[in-house]
């Protein structure tokens, strides 16, 4: 996968939406705003797909040590 500039406000979208699934508590509305903040980076960014930013943004957040 190559480099992929992650803007903040969607790694710290997905690190809410990681917490709250962990405690079982993940929103309908939590999901949405992160799909959307993903759908809208990746629609301003044409050369980024969508699918491949949310694995690497998914990848930071829940496997930081990697």
């Amino acid at each position: 996968m190559a480099d992929i500039d992650i803007p903040p406000r969607l790694i710290a979208l997905e690190r809410a939406a990681w917490a709250e699934q962990q405690a079982g508590a993940l929103t309908v509305a939590s999901a949405e705003a992160v799909q959307a903040a993903y759908r809208e980076h990746a629609a301003a960014n044409p050369k980024v797909s969508r699918l491949e930013l949310e694995m690497a943004t998914k990848k930071l957040v829940r496997h930081p040590e990697a």
